[in-house]
């Protein structure tokens, strides 16, 4: 069997699987629908959760970013990591305690405000939005691959699929179709991973093999990826081209952006008790380092086959492989000296420019045998760019799709791959439209518009929202504002200038004050957003304050945030002695006050 008919066999048994689960586990009241009943046991919440944080940028898009940025791109490594800790053992606990739905909902009772719970409603939106754009982009990637359409109905496909399961089953059917999925993901992204770590070092462990002796040259293989990088003019692999203070903002904004999205959070809302919400963060964090610690491996093994591979290569010699992803638009070869060879080349100061700028994103006059073609047979594109020496241009999402291909792995190992980055892509975009719908449904309509509403009527309202999120979601994945890794790096950086201080505050200080928070959490994502769409959209490659990309931006929103919300606490009268009752309540041992640690508290 070939590569596609693996893939319709091994894509449709997890789509069946995962449509199955959400219609034995359908949501029949709004408990189930928002936060799975309550009675998630711990491991399973922990897959769950692993599922729902590893997007599709995990798995698409973060090796992608390091096989290309060497060691720049080790900040979402660390960032997304670190921030789950971080969520892990500062937030979690308090939050479950807190016995909310939703972020919004213990912002608008922690800080007694409608207005504070409608900020952070809009909040929520924006950053959900930002965020599932990125997933549904990934779904189109795998698609328009392996199944042999276009981006964009691949992006449709998806959104058909999402709209089934999280509507039929909230969080509920959602829950325990990402613990499916998160079996699919991590077979598919470790199976591949292996063979290759034992194919170019002899080493089964890919962490270990990364490090480890290459056996074409006999030198490590770090060694040997610089050697090749240097030979073609890219900068060394393992040294950075970012600042320090760069690298310091994106790390930051990555972290306390994990910590305030609120897709992760409410995931500790579908267990029983406090203690249940820590035991299934410690088991999601060992089921996100497995491929966590496998991703570094993973580029580096892509990017030395790449190099190996492609460059100074004749485009009529070039792998299927190539040829395939050329296919989907994914990757273009301008025979700029019209040689008939593939020049992959770097060139110091003007390295090539790379498709997280629209403006080169591969446009190909014509697709498939209708594409007009070159003299050396290359795929002609509409507006080729010619600012630099090299004549390659890929997409980096396509590197671990890719990734088996290019290392001439069995077919069916190829066609898991396509199966595990569908299940990144829509797990989290799952978790994200159902905040979205509960956003609207149960903040935004029941708790500040309709409190009379019935929980019938409340339940129709939330599918509907979550209809209405996929088709804006889809359009978003037809029209993303950049690489998957990107666009979900953006959406981290408005979670942690809106959510992470008005969540830190709200638990550690009872001084933080309504009208605090509130123009702490404007000021913090308005300053971001404006930064990340004049640097992005209005005025791209000008230049940066602070030498600070937009993706790091989110760390000076945050500070901005606590600044504002801090002084303007200080300026306006304390909080009622009941919320401040509160939130000792919520922070201190339960013991503290003769109770057991059996649930949310009473307020």
């Amino acid at each position: 069997m070939d590569v596609r008919i693996w893939t319709y066999l091994l894509v449709g048994a997890t789509f069946a699987l995962y449509i199955g689960i959400a219609i034995w586990s359908r949501a029949g009241s709004t408990k189930d629908f928002y936060v799975a009943g309550g009675g998630v046991p711990s491991v399973a919440n922990g897959m769950a959760t692993a599922a729902d944080w590893m997007s599709a940028a995990s798995f698409i898009s973060m090796a992608g970013i390091i096989s290309f940025a060497g060691r720049d791109g080790a900040v979402y490594l660390m960032g997304w990591t670190g921030g789950y800790v971080l969520l892990a053992l500062l937030l979690a606990p308090y939050l479950r305690r807190f016995g909310k739905f939703t972020v919004p909902d213990f912002i608008g009772d922690r800080y007694y405000s409608k207005l504070a719970r409608f900020v952070a409603v809009l909040c929520a939106i924006f950053v959900s939005f930002t965020y599932v754009a990125g997933q549904m982009r990934g779904v189109g990637v795998v698609f328009s691959r392996f199944l042999e359409v276009e981006v964009n109905t691949g992006v449709v496909i998806g959104m058909i699929i999402v709209l089934f399961y999280a509507v039929l089953g909230g969080m509920k059917g959602i829950t325990y179709t990402q613990v499916a999925q998160y079996c699919v993901l991590i077979f598919a992204f470790m199976v591949p991973a292996i063979f290759l770590s034992i194919q170019m070092t002899g080493n089964p462990v890919p962490q270990i093999g990364m490090g480890g002796e290459y056996q074409d040259t006999g030198k490590t293989l770090l060694d040997t990826l610089d050697g090749l990088s240097r030979e073609l003019g890219f900068n060394t692999y393992t040294d950075g081209q970012k600042s320090t203070l760069d690298v310091f903002c994106i790390t930051a904004a990555l972290m306390c952006g994990t910590a305030g999205l609120p897709h992760v959070i409410v995931r500790f809302y579908t267990v029983k008790k406090a203690s249940a919400a820590r035991t299934s963060a410690l088991w999601a964090l060992l089921f996100i380092a497995i491929l966590y610690t496998t991703a570094p491996a993973v580029a580096v093994f892509a990017r030395v086959n790449l190099l190996k591979t492609v460059s100074e290569t004749s485009y009529a010699e070039v792998p299927d492989w190539f040829k395939n992803w050329e296919n989907s638009g994914l990757i273009a070869w301008v025979d700029k000296n019209q040689d008939g060879k593939i020049q992959y080349l770097g060139d110091g100061a003007a390295l090539a420019p790379m498709p997280d700028d629209p403006k080169f994103i591969p446009r190909f006059d014509g697709l498939g045998d209708d594409a007009a073609r070159g003299d050396s047979g290359e795929r002609l594109l509409l507006n080729p760019p010619t600012d630099a020496a090299n004549e390659l241009y890929i997409d980096r999402d396509i590197i671990v799709l890719a990734n088996p291909e290019i290392g001439q792995l069995p077919d069916w190992v190829i066609a898991l791959v396509a199966a595990g980055g569908l299940a990144a892509a829509l797990s989290t975009a799952a978790g994200l439209l159902l905040v979205i719908s509960t956003s609207v449904a149960h903040d935004l309509v029941k708790k500040t518009f309709a409190p009379n509403l019935s929980e019938k009527a409340e339940l129709v309202l939330a599918r509907c929202a979550a209809g209405g999120a996929v088709v804006i979601a889809g359009y978003f994945g037809v029209n993303p504002p950049g690489f998957v890794a990107q666009v979900v790096a953006f959406a981290f950086g408005l979670a942690a200038s809106s959510f992470f201080p008005a969540i830190i505050l709200g638990i550690f200080s009872k001084r933080t004050t309504m009208a605090g928070v509130i123009a702490g959490m404007i000021c913090g994502i308005i300053f971001t957003a404006s930064y990340i769409i004049y640097f992005k959209f209005v005025n791209p490659g000008g230049e940066l304050w602070w030498g600070i990309s937009p993706e790091g931006i989110g760390s000076i929103g945050m500070l901005v945030n606590f600044v504002v919300t801090v002084v303007v606490s200080k300026l306006t009268p304390h909080p009622p002695k009941e919320i401040r009752d509160l939130v000792d309540r919520v922070r201190l041992p339960r013991a503290a006050f003769g109770e057991e640690d059996a649930g949310p508290v009473d307020h």
